[in-house]
């Protein structure tokens, strides 16, 4: 009460609050209707006393009012902010947020596709937009006094990763960087990072959620707490009941296996075990959501980790007649869906499924994954935020920023595929998605439901659940394109310094710390092994070395005898011809198949694109099953031959099912009689071998091999060798840890002059054409317009080359080859694959290695016929029937095509050259109908 304080106290507290009230955040909080966490206060008062701050929260708790606080502050010191996001989706949601705000005068947008206001005080733009601005020493850099990077811990993608570090490097001094992460278990390591190379940054964490989120597990029709009731101690333990069911799930049933047990078991305990046993069972979709809506938890996000999986259970809950919304419901639904979707021809809405989909959200039921037309999405989003859309199956993109809280997360597996294995799902992801439950403001609780799978830990599901944070850990590489943007900025040396301060190698040098203390202790290790192996007789060492190389020997010698067994493979394999019907010896398709192709067109590829693989032939077979697929050498560890021949019809069709199944049939019928021989292996080298001989010889007159503890000894000397391996193994990382960053320039540039991109520190025309053209085929496209391969290619032709370029397919290897245009694009993509070989062949001699993730990865064919088609005005149901794609992803890579021909049109030369005009038409002809009114790329 301030009657009770003293009147220099009174005056005191006057003051502080005169002083308060005169701060940015005093006016920036009487923007909202709610008061401030304290990480929120702290963050803002950081950045008003002029540091930059690094918070790390979690999904869901405000990060972004600090980021907002950050455009308050420039708006009222007259200096420029640009909030940077990592997904068009993202900057698109922001830009709607700040406009509103602040007034569409004073906030732009930079995406790529949209350009809206872009001289605006305060820009929302993509990651990639203002690295580009940073190269490029845009005009619009002037005036600069905030940058906000929100998702920073994007700087961990493999892919895109380092982009965030090329900004975060390359801003000027006088810029104040906010940085917005999710919970990050390293925030300190990453903070002190910004420290060296930004100046003062204040390390802002919170692992409190302003919703407490509850953790279930809901088996049949039970829904189990995942932890018990917190003691004292604050230790959470996992629900005795579930780790009961686990138990009993993984028991077996009595009958036989546990007669005595049986015998003497009440019919009472049987009964209950029964019981029990009945109530385990996984619900199917409807039954989840008829559940989750009778507790009064929706709006969910149900995670599955599947677009056909997300597009599955919307029609599971169509045909089980579920319906979330009242009447009233249902027409504002389609007021807003009939408003959004009005510029979509009437003949593209049959196309993409407008009316199926359109029912679903009448009823209140959604699906939201890549794979959808962006446009469809936004309104999805809409939905949901309204709160006419209350149950959505989602692929884990969702997860990643846009804004989409829910009441209730639920995760249907904890497995998913990630794009090479079913792989666990990790701690982070865990967060990440279980993040989105609990709407702040709306709910006083969220929850997180997982749904009882056959074998599931509960224990496991208790360390997901109980583990918040994962580790940032860096991406940076450098590419051709920053290699030459940075030597025609800085020069070499100078470009070499700036690389040394990333964060890949920040974490690397703290890395090398570690890895020399394990080194000491090896060698101590050493010592001790080197005492317990010596022998009496003599120098065990010198017989160890003998035995070591024997063996050494033998294996090498096993090494050659595989290798010429795999040149008669594949020198069988390149006398098979269509037709041919071989046995397969090993593998997935082990077994009687016919040969459709054998892979011996011309060409250097991967060998599933129409061009023949640089290990060898890779034959194109129909298995007895029904399959068409592509073989390797790997597949073929003895010689094969023919064992007998087919006709293969004219009329068969490797995509057609029903041609498959009868071609298939014709095989088995054929080859009911054949039986292929046991491939006997011939005699081992090893027999006749002088240096094998020599070598057993040496060792038996050796003093140590009449040793009565020789083995012993032995023992000591394999363990002091494999520690000896590891150590030196050790000693190589803390070489090569050392500058790593710098030595992968130094190869880059070495190849940039010797491909004359570069000049000592001169960049010459061929490098300042490289330096406008972004992307993972940098080198390629700049190759491509300095050998002229795009010249003379009509619009729609060059869309379908520069496809190539962009274009990755998401399945593996469907072994067929895809259909090109034919002429003289298909000409021209022949040759960007032959520029491709030919640098393929350049990095392997600089030692520029593709699994660093530095590189030319091979061009992907898979969509030229699709932008061909497309470019040449053909209907979107016929496009998308062709190129067997979702539209969504369709729109996605169209807008990635356009986005590198607007670089190719200001890369390509002005004058005596066809190139740039034709890319420009290009994009017109790419930016219509789906691809023109999607918003979101």
């Amino acid at each position: 009460m301030t009657e009770d304080l003293s009147p220099a106290e009174r005056y005191e507290a006057a003051r502080k609050r005169a002083v308060e009230q005169a701060t940015a955040l005093a006016s920036f909080r009487e923007m909202y209707d709610f008061g401030l966490d304290p990480f929120q206060i702290e963050s803002c008062q950081a950045l008003e006393a002029g540091k930059g701050v690094l918070v790390a929260a979690p999904t869901g708790s405000g990060k972004t009012i600090v980021g907002e606080f950050a455009v308050h502050l420039a708006l009222s010191q007259g200096k420029k902010c640009f909030y940077t996001t990592p997904i068009k989706a993202l900057s698109n949601q922001k830009y709607a947020d700040l406009a509103r705000r602040y007034g569409s005068d004073k906030v732009g947008l930079l995406t790529g596709d949209n350009s809206v206001n872009a001289d605006a005080p305060v820009v929302v733009m993509t990651t990639e937009v203002l690295r580009n601005m940073l190269y490029a020493g845009s005009r619009s850099l002037l005036g600069l006094g905030y940058v906000v990077m929100d998702e920073v811990h994007y700087l961990s993608d493999r892919f895109r990763g380092a982009v965030w570090e090329e900004v975060i490097i390359h801003l000027p001094e006088s810029v104040t960087l906010v940085s917005l992460s999710a919970t990050v278990s390293n925030a300190e390591e990453f903070g002190d990072w910004l420290d060296t190379v930004r100046g003062d940054t204040a390390v802002i964490v919170s692992e409190h959620r302003p919703v407490p989120l509850f953790q279930h597990v809901l088996a049949g029709r039970r829904m189990y707490d995942l932890f018990e009731e917190e003691s004292s101690a604050k230790k959470r333990e996992v629900n005795p009941d579930l780790t009961r069911m686990a138990r009993m799930e993984a028991s077996r049933p009595v009958h036989g296996r546990d007669r005595r047990r049986g015998r003497h078991m009440r019919e009472a305990d049987r009964e209950r075990e029964r019981r029990q046993r009945s109530r385990i069972w996984t619900p199917g979709r409807p039954e989840v959501i008829e559940r989750l809506d009778a507790e009064g938890l929706l709006p969910a996000i149900t995670f599955i980790f599947s677009r056909a999986g997300c597009e599955s259970a919307v029609q599971q809950c169509l045909y089980a007649g579920l319906r979330l919304n009242d009447e009233a419901g249902r027409r504002r639904v389609r007021e807003i869906v009939e408003e959004r979707t009005a510029a979509i021809p009437d003949e593209d809405l049959h196309v993409l499924g407008y009316f199926e989909w359109l029912e679903a959200l009448e009823r209140g039921i959604a699906a939201h994954h890549a794979g959808m037309l962006p446009t469809f999405k936004e309104v999805v989003e809409e939905l949901f935020l309204h709160g006419l859309v209350k149950a959505v199956f989602a692929t884990e993109t969702l997860a990643l920023g846009i804004n989409m809280p829910a009441r209730s997360v639920v995760l249907e597996k904890l497995v998913k595929w990630n794009g090479e294995q079913h792989a666990d799902i990790t701690p982070g992801e865990y967060t990440q998605l279980t993040g989105r439950a609990g709407r702040r403001g709306i709910d006083v609780e969220g929850h997180a439901v997982v749904l009882w799978q056959r074998g599931m830990n509960p224990e496991e599901l208790a360390g997901l659940a109980g583990t918040r944070t994962y580790p940032l850990r860096s991406s940076f590489r450098p590419s051709y394109n920053m290699a030459v943007n940075l030597v025609q900025q800085f020069g070499r040396h100078r470009s070499r310094e700036l690389l040394e301060t990333s964060f890949a190698q920040f974490q690397a040098d703290r890395a090398v710390v570690g890895i020399s203390r394990q080194v000491q202790r090896n060698e101590e290790g050493l010592a001790g092994y080197k005492a317990s192996m010596t022998c009496h007789l003599g120098d065990f060492d010198e017989y160890a070395q003998l035995r070591r190389a024997l063996k050494d020997r033998e294996t090498e010698l096993a090494k050659q005898g595989a290798v010429q067994r795999r040149s008669a493979a594949s020198a069988a394999l390149e006398k098979l011809k269509p037709g041919d019907v071989i046995h397969v010896p090993t593998g997935k398709f082990a077994g009687l198949a016919l040969v459709l192709d054998p892979g011996l067109s011309g060409g250097r590829s991967n060998g599933h694109r129409g061009f023949e693989h640089a290990d060898g032939p890779r034959p194109l077979v129909l298995t007895a099953e029904r399959q068409v697929k592509r073989l390797a050498a790997m597949d073929f560890p003895v010689p094969v031959e023919a064992l007998d021949r087919m006709r293969i019809p004219k009329s068969f069709n490797p995509r057609s099912p029903q041609s498959r199944r009868d071609l298939a049939s014709a095989l088995r019928t054929k080859a009911g009689h054949i039986r292929p021989e046991k491939h006997r292996r011939g005699r081992s080298a090893a027999v006749d071998d002088r240096e094998i001989a020599r070598l057993r010889a040496a060792i038996k007159a050796h003093p140590c091999h009449g040793c009565d503890e020789r083995e012993d000894h032995a023992r000591w000397g394999e363990r002091y060798t494999r520690l000896l391996r590891d150590t030196k193994q050790l000693e190589r990382r803390i070489e090569g840890r050392t500058n790593t960053i710098a030595r992968t320039f130094d190869r880059i540039v070495k190849l940039l002059g010797e491909l004359d991109y570069l000049r000592g520190d001169e960049v010459t025309e061929h490098g300042k054409r490289l330096a406008r053209l972004y992307g993972e085929l940098d080198l390629l496209a700049s190759e491509c317009l300095r050998e002229r391969v795009w010249e003379g290619l009509s619009p729609a032709e060059l869309a379908a080359c520069v496809s190539a370029l962009v274009y990755e397919a998401r399945a593996a290897d469907d072994a067929i080859a895809p259909k090109l245009p034919s002429g003289q694009a298909k000409v021209a993509l022949g040759e960007m694959v032959r520029i491709w070989g030919r640098l393929d062949g350049l990095e392997e001699d600089f030692r520029i290695n593709q699994a660093e993730g530095v590189g030319q990865r091979e061009p992907d064919l898979g969509f030229a016929w699709a932008a061909y088609m497309w470019a040449s005005d053909k209907g979107l149901d016929e496009v998308l029937r062709e190129a067997e794609m979702p539209a969504g992803d369709f729109v996605r890579w169209c807008k990635q095509v356009i986005d590198v021909l607007g670089q190719i049109a200001a890369a390509a030369p002005a004058e005596g050259s066809t190139v740039a005009k034709n890319a420009r038409k290009a994009v017109d002809a790419l930016r219509r109908g789906v691809v023109a009114y999607s918003s979101v790329g």
